[in-house]
């Protein structure tokens, strides 16, 4: 602990000093420290921690001067909290990089964070949320040379926890404006971006045995994967769509096959006043790409296949969540938005908002190889896939309705139900479907402009019972109460319990205050272990039993 405090004031000490020191510029930063304490309780599953304190803590230092910037982050785990990897352990400057911008180009060298369209072939990013942090470390550049057109470049290796990922990472990307570039274009109604982008990554050789005793793979040294997209938009239409393909790549993650990737992304949407509309589609045929082959877990992505399915913020229709299927999956999603106008039957004095949701995600098609009987045969082509054909097995749907409406100047009320069906498949698990109906209710009261009280109730009844393995399971009922008073201090308790199963209860007292751009929150209780998914990304979040310390602040 004492390590711990001296570092981040050297740390502060020393912003203070660039502050004064360096003329012309102008120096911002922002910290947050995470503190856990954490004891035994068998009856949730919490282990007992020896160091009885944990924390992450992080500070971020930019200098910036004309065009030029430059920036470090201290980071520090000692140790991880709970559900980080205990490989982040340690303290030290984990991003650095130095900068330089004008109209034409801007170079970037050291820890840089990017993505090429939606990322299904390149995406540099972080989720501290998810103890997620794949930056790069080498050179960028992005191109301007006219109005309408950026081009990009990049090479480098990928963040591992203290360290860098042992692939080198290259890629290349451009888009183009049409409406810019082409003379009568500039006025149309009609806007088109096309892009297309490369990446690769380079990898030594290394020694992986085939299914057939005595033989060694023969590993691609180099992978390469390619993408084409187009954004189209038309008044209140609008379409995007993006095809990326992949050479061969033997990993861990699809068994070391040697079947090409590819993906397929395509957004449709329309929005005129009171109405939105979203339609969404994707399949993902092998498309795991990583810059270490035999790299398993959430390091060490290249590429980003984000989920088909909404992000709910509720607890209890977040307990299971649709986590992305690298090696195939098809999935739909519909989203549309309603408002109900003001003075009519159903919208009443103040109007109704009724939000829809629909997603459902399948495996694909996968034959057996003439001569197999079975699919990912290792140091083969692993299988046939028909592109357009559906698999059998349901992973993961979701029917979701919203209905909010403002029942008077001070009031709203939300109420949403959900149906979702998941399969313990996308876990990596074995068992029946779990078919889940889920009811929330959630009430704001705003008493005057500082104090505003907000409750939430929530019921989840599945067709699943309980058992020990898999710590949702069962029948749930939640409750919380939020009072935000005085602008500046909030209260908040909530208790989950497993009533029809482990008669656990999962509670959570938390205190916070906010002056400015610093916020300090402390809570107290307990963590059901689970998943924690952000985007089709997830990490497990062990059970515990303890009390929460966070503070944040920006300057």
């Amino acid at each position: 602990m004492k390590k711990l405090l001296l570092t981040l004031s050297a740390v502060m000490l020393a912003i203070q000093l660039s502050a004064q020191t360096l003329g012309g510029g102008q120096v911002t930063g922002n910290f947050q420290i995470d503190a856990q304490f954490s004891r035994q309780d068998s009856a949730i599953g919490a282990e007992d921690v020896p160091q009885k304190m944990l924390s992450n803590v992080f500070a971020n230092l930019l200098y910036t001067n004309g065009g030029f910037s430059a920036g470090i982050r201290f980071e520090s785990y000692l140790d991880p909290i709970l559900g980080f990897n205990s490989q982040y352990k340690g303290a030290g400057i984990a991003n650095k990089f130095m900068s330089y911008q004008n109209d034409m180009f801007e170079i970037t060298a050291g820890n840089f964070y990017d993505q090429y369209g939606s990322g299904l072939i390149f995406r540099s990013y972080e989720d501290r949320n998810l103890g997620l942090d794949n930056a790069m470390m080498g050179v960028n550049v992005k191109f301007r040379p006219v109005d309408g057109i950026i081009i990009k470049s990049m090479v480098g290796k990928q963040r591992y926890y203290w360290d860098y990922g042992k692939g080198l990472v290259r890629g290349i990307d451009g888009e183009f404006s049409l409406n810019s570039l082409i003379k009568n274009f500039e006025e149309s109604k009609t806007r088109i971006t096309l892009g297309a982008g490369f990446v690769s990554k380079y990898e030594e050789d290394q020694t992986i045995l085939s299914s057939v005793e005595g033989y060694k793979l023969n590993l691609p040294l180099n992978v390469g994967a390619g993408a084409f997209r187009m954004d189209l938009a038309h008044g209140n239409w609008g379409l995007q769509a993006e095809y990326a393909i992949k050479s061969q790549d033997p990993n861990a993650l699809n068994n070391y096959i040697y079947k090409n990737g590819n993906a397929l992304f395509v957004s449709a949407s329309y929005s005129q006043k009171g109405l939105g509309i979203n339609l969404q589609a994707k399949r993902i045929d092998n498309m795991g790409f990583k810059s270490e082959r035999t790299s398993t877990g959430e390091m060490l992505y290249i590429n980003y296949i984000p989920a088909m399915s909404k992000q709910h913020t509720y607890a209890l229709m977040a307990l299971y969540p649709a986590i992305t299927q690298v090696n195939g999956e098809m999935g739909i999603q519909a989203d549309v938005t309603y408002s109900i106008k003001k003075g009519t039957w159903l919208g009443g004095k103040y109007g109704t908002t009724l939000k829809m949701n629909y997603s459902q995600i399948m495996s694909i098609d996968k034959q057996p190889l003439e001569g197999y009987t079975t699919i990912d045969q290792k140091g083969t082509d692993g299988y046939t896939s028909d592109f357009f054909k559906v698999g059998d097995e349901l992973y993961y749907q979701d029917f979701n309705v919203e209905v909010s409406k403002k029942l008077s100047k001070k009031s709203k009320l939300a109420l949403t139900y959900a149906y979702i069906a998941f399969n313990p498949i996308m876990e990596n698990e074995h068992g029946d479907i779990h078919y889940n109906n889920v009811v929330v209710a959630d009430y704001t009261y705003k008493m005057n402009s500082k104090n505003v009280l907000r409750g939430e109730l929530q019921w989840l009844k599945s067709n699943i019972e309980y058992f020990d393995d898999d710590k949702r399971s069962g029948d749930w009922l939640m409750a919380l109460v939020e009072w935000n008073f005085t602008s500046a201090f909030f209260l908040s308790v909530s208790d989950q319990y497993n009533y029809n199963g482990s008669k656990e209860h999962y509670y959570n007292v938390s205190v916070g205050y906010t002056h400015n751009t610093t916020r300090l929150q402390i809570g107290y209780g307990k963590q059901r272990r689970g998943l924690l998914c952000i985007g089709g990304v997830c990490r497990e979040v062990p059970a515990s039993n303890g009390l929460m310390v966070s503070l944040t602040s920006s300057f």
